[in-house]
Formats: structure tokens, sequence, C-alpha cells
């Protein structure tokens, strides 16, 4: 690693569990918004710092709210039987 290599050292933010419940959803909602633009046209380096923030504010959540309620849709098998409806629902021309 060169002078000039600090990947690893830098922290951008308030460290997560030092964040109140309604600053934390906040910086989620935020990093969130923000995603889509840092994918396609930030830096490789903005891209590393968003993956981290967003990994580290996501996990202090997931800390806080271990029984967060869970959408049957939003499961493998509530996918499945999504899926398997839309097979097997007949479609009626004009409806």
């Amino acid at each position: 690693m060169n002078a000039h290599d600090e990947r690893g050292t830098t922290m951008t933010g308030v460290e997560p569990s030092r964040l109140d419940d309604q600053q934390l959803m906040k910086e989620l909602e935020t990093i969130h918004r923000t995603r889509h633009d840092t994918l396609l046209y930030a830096s490789n380096d903005a891209l590393r710092a968003h993956n981290e923030r967003m990994a580290q504010l996501e996990g202090e959540y997931l800390r806080r709210n271990p029984r967060r309620p869970v959408a049957a849709g939003r499961t493998r098998e509530g996918a499945r039987e999504r899926g398997a409806a839309d097979t097997t629902t007949p479609t009626t021309p004009g409806t």
C-alpha cells in the first residue's frame, strides 16, 4: 500500500450507532435515494465509500430492529406463490 492509498481509513458521516432512530432513517433514505446515480456516475472510490456507508447504516437498522415486519410477498416463498398465481390466473380480454 502506498502513502496515498487510504482505503479503509476514512469514515464519512456520524457513526451509525450514535444516530437516534429518526436520524438513522433519514440517513438511510438519503443513501438509498442517491444509490442509482452513485452506481452509474461516481468514481470507484466514491462507490466503495457509498457501499461501506450503506452497509453500516443498514447493519445498524437491522441491529435495532431484529423483529421488523416482513411482508409475505417479499420472501422467496411469497414470490413463488405470486409466480404460480400469475401462471394459473386466466386473463379475460378487455378487463
